[in-house]
């Protein structure tokens, strides 16, 4: 049982360390649940934040025998993600107390889209109907040097090594506003590239966590607060991202000058997406140096 754990712990540290964050989604996963594609049944608990964090848009998974009894086979060199399996067995023999001991099992699963020669079923049209928002997809598309927009998965991140950003389609959020705050929040970490602001927190490594980590995620989502104020659109995310700024801040509570640091950087990232030329006071430039 114990070695459930340590690999399930392991690839949520794995992700964390990657900069995902699995519970942390403001667009719509509740059509979209991972499931089971022999069983049809749905995943729950920790499996739900283990297969939705993956790249792929299909919510279909499989073991690797349910694939080959369907007559497929899973792609060359695609890799597999585990999820567990648990349930309470009547064994009073082993617990005197309350008759039962829990059963824990993992598994390898692999999604729909690592697989050839297995179809999928004809999906329900579920999206929801979302028009772009003028002003933001205005502010995205005039940003200088602005990295490659990719859609697609259950991911939004920022490829510092890459520069691109990967964003789930503008249908599955529950609001076009969520989507642009979402979006606001990977051009912010895509500022601190080589060629825009050269931030610290973004050119050089860090681990979940650390410090410049931990500045950088307040950076990113003071800077979605700046941009979603800018253009007059509700911060509907904004419990979410109290939530989250939260945890940063417990991990660097002996800092006092994280917030102005950071805020200073978050307002000098806005102005450059906002090709603001000039536009950081001499405060802001001191504060950010």
């Amino acid at each position: 049982m114990s070695k459930v754990y340590d690999i399930i712990n392991q690839r949520i540290t794995d992700l964390l360390e990657q900069g995902t964050v699995p519970w942390h989604k403001p667009w719509n996963a509740s059509t979209n649940y991972p499931m089971n594609l022999i069983s049809k049944k749905e995943y729950r608990g920790i499996n739900i934040f283990i297969l939705a964090s993956s790249p792929y848009s299909s919510p279909y998974w499989m073991t690797f025998k349910q694939v080959q009894d369907k007559g497929g086979h899973v792609t060359k060199g695609e890799k597999s993600m585990p999820v567990i399996f648990w349930k309470w067995l009547d064994r009073k023999e082993d617990d005197p107390v309350t008759g039962k001991i829990p059963m824990l099992r993992y598994y390898n699963v692999f999604n729909l889209e690592q697989v050839e020669g297995v179809s999928a079923p004809v999906p329900e049209e579920t999206a929801n109907d979302h028009q772009p928002l003028p002003l933001p997809e205005e502010i995205f598309k005039n940003m200088p040097q602005r990295p490659e927009l990719k859609f697609g998965g259950n991911r939004a991140y920022y490829s510092p090594s890459l520069d691109y950003i990967q964003l789930p389609h503008l249908s599955t959020f529950d609001t076009s506003e969520e989507y642009y705050s979402t979006l606001f929040h990977e051009i912010t970490h895509a500022t601190g590239h080589q060629s825009r602001l050269a931030r610290k927190s973004i050119l050089e490594p860090s681990y979940f966590g650390s410090h410049e980590y931990s500045k950088e995620e307040l950076v990113a989502e003071m800077g979605a607060a700046f941009l979603s104020g800018y253009c007059g659109t509700e911060n509907v995310t904004i419990e979410n991202s109290a939530a989250y700024i939260q945890g940063w801040l417990k991990a660097l509570k002996n800092d006092k000058t994280l917030l102005i640091h950071a805020s200073a950087q978050a307002q000098k990232a806005a102005d450059f997406i906002l090709n603001r030329k000039g536009g950081e006071s001499e405060e802001s430039e001191e504060l950010a140096a």
